[in-house]
């Protein structure tokens, strides 16, 4: 995480009830905030609503018209400050699969491996 008091805000886009849950524990024990939904459309609704969120952690293979690739590219496009971290354990997602600075994590992950993600990517911002 950051020096500063603000706690950083990430989004985790999981269609998997207890990967999410999981996923969001963790990382609030690592000391993030975190909100969560299960697909593509609820995220983009939570980050037109919201300013204050600095990172997205999806999967790749989620329901819907958009999966997690295409979603943090919209992410890029849209809100290019938010740091992305993609994790699949169906697909092999290399670098150029996804916008620049962002990052693939393969699942089965670590939680330590996400929260360092995080923490460096919006480090960076």
């Amino acid at each position: 995480m950051t020096d500063t008091d603000d706690p950083i805000v990430v989004l985790v886009v999981e269609d998997e009830a207890l990967i999410r849950v999981a996923t969001v524990m963790g990382l609030e024990a690592a000391g993030f905030t975190v909100l969560d939904c299960e697909n593509a459309d609820a995220a983009i609704a939570i980050l037109e609503k919201r300013t204050d969120i600095k990172a997205v952690f999806t999967d790749v293979d989620m329901p819907g018209v958009m999966d997690g690739l295409k979603l943090v590219r919209y992410i890029a496009d849209r809100w290019p400050p938010i740091a992305l971290v993609v994790a699949s354990g169906m697909v092999k997602v290399l670098p150029e699969d996804l916008p620049a600075g962002g990052l693939f994590i393969p699942k089965p992950y670590r939680m330590e491996q996400v929260a360092e993600a995080i923490g460096a990517l919006t480090a960076r911002v």
